[in-house]
């Protein structure tokens, strides 16, 4: 069984599907014992997305949060930030989260929330983003990790990455090499925050600092 060590990182991680992208995270960063970053908590938000299963096969903790169980949406937020809360992390990780987070939630956890999202932002925000760069017939997309605000994938930009977009891709095969990319470059920003060399600039909000150099647990 995979046993915890005080002094990692302590990151949760929200996700609403199939938890690919939690998946990276687990063999990644949670299992290698040598990882500085541990996984705390996942919460999904459907007792039937298959991230849930992907967490428990590790012994990770799940709580399960349905904006179905709550009247209002602030109430879900209020709620989600005190299961979050509870477990302590130092960074909150939207990965394949499905639903827009209030300053209920985002207010509790300052800079320390960020999200994946599949194109060069900000182009191709919302739901869309890979079909629609298919059809617009762009010749690269990409992959944004940001810090997450109220507004749907507006916060400021910490990795970025490219994909080029073939003459003969159809939308699962651009869907599946974004795939890659969002596993490697997810657990790469990651990786930067649990080294505290990820910093914003706080008289220029939407300017994201990767120092060279960096201290863990900042």
């Amino acid at each position: 069984m995979y046993k915890r060590q005080a002094e990692r990182y302590p990151i949760a991680v929200l996700v609403s599907g199939a938890g690919t992208n939690l998946q990276a995270i687990i063999d990644r960063l949670h299992t290698p014992a040598d990882s500085p970053v541990e996984i705390v908590l996942v919460v999904t938000s459907s007792a039937e997305a298959a991230a849930k299963s992907r967490a428990e096969a590790v012994g990770i903790p799940v709580t399960v949060v349905d904006r179905d169980n709550y009247e209002t949406r602030e109430d879900r937020d209020r709620a989600l930030a005190d299961i979050v809360d509870g477990a302590t992390p130092k960074l909150v990780v939207l990965a394949g989260w499905m639903s827009i987070l209030t300053p209920w939630f985002l207010d509790r956890f300052p800079d320390r929330v960020i999200n994946l999202h599949p194109s060069m932002l900000p182009a191709f925000p919302g739901m869309h983003a890979i079909e629609e760069a298919h059809d617009w017939g762009v010749r690269y997309t990409g992959v944004t990790v940001h810090f997450a605000d109220p507004e749907v994938d507006g916060g400021p930009a910490i990795i970025q990455e490219p994909v080029p977009v073939h003459d003969d891709d159809t939308v699962d095969a651009l869907r599946f090499r974004i795939r890659e990319v969002e596993h490697r470059i997810l657990t790469d920003a990651i990786g930067l925050f649990a080294a505290g060399r990820i910093h914003r600039d706080p008289a220029r909000r939407r300017k994201v600092q990767i120092d060279n150099n960096g201290s863990h647990h900042q």
